[in-house]
């Protein structure tokens, strides 16, 4: 399976490809940063940000697309402009017919280092090792979308599995529910014959 990971941003939009073979295998396809300068309108920044994300859904035709999930920061603008780049790259994908699934940075963190409460420099160093990087990608932000990829090959077959289970877990006791529903009325039903021929 292909997956573009994104780490989004208006002033850098880290994008990573990453392919995943048998097993936790994991092998870099792409990696890059689309900027788009501070002064400029936000509605062009944003175009910016569409433009160069289509054009790696064109050319490297991922089969899904993971972003990270923006939580409250401290400078709200940043967190606004960060969830409008995330909310752009989910539409064009979404476009297209992908799905779209939106990771925290713990979960990222913990699917690629084991702890979700490593740093940067930790994730960056465990993304090099895990896809047999000999330069780090930056800037940090490279190495965050290439986490964010390889983070949703690991996670969402599990996920995957988890649902499919929980549905089917759902539908035993609907059925139970029913079979229960239907002796209760059938027992209601024979009561009431019972009833019926003992006063004649």
């Amino acid at each position: 399976m292909r997956v573009l990971g994104v780490d989004p941003g208006l002033t850098r939009c880290g994008l990573g490809v990453v392919d995943g073979g048998k097993g936790r295998s994991v092998r870099p396809v792409a990696v890059g940063v689309v900027r788009t300068p501070a002064d400029q309108d936000l509605a062009q920044r944003l175009l910016g940000v569409a433009d160069e994300v289509e054009r790696w859904l064109d050319k490297y035709r991922p089969e899904a697309v993971a972003v990270e999930r923006v939580f409250a920061q401290h400078n709200v603008r940043t967190a606004m402009g960060t969830a409008q780049a995330g909310g752009v790259v989910a539409l064009s994908a979404a476009r297209r017919g992908l799905p779209v699934v939106f990771h925290t940075p713990s979960e990222v963190k913990a699917a690629v280092t084991g702890s979700g409460r490593a740093d940067k420099a930790q994730v960056t160093t465990m993304v090099m090792r895990l896809l047999g990087l000999e330069v780090k990608p930056h800037p940090a932000d490279a190495a965050d979308a290439l986490a964010l990829a390889i983070c949703h090959l690991w996670r969402e077959p599990m996920r995957v599995r988890l649902a499919e289970a929980e549905a089917r877990a759902a539908e035993l006791v609907r059925a139970h529910k029913a079979r229960l529903a239907a002796a209760a009325k059938a027992a209601g039903t024979t009561t009431k014959q019972n009833e019926t021929g003992a006063r004649r």
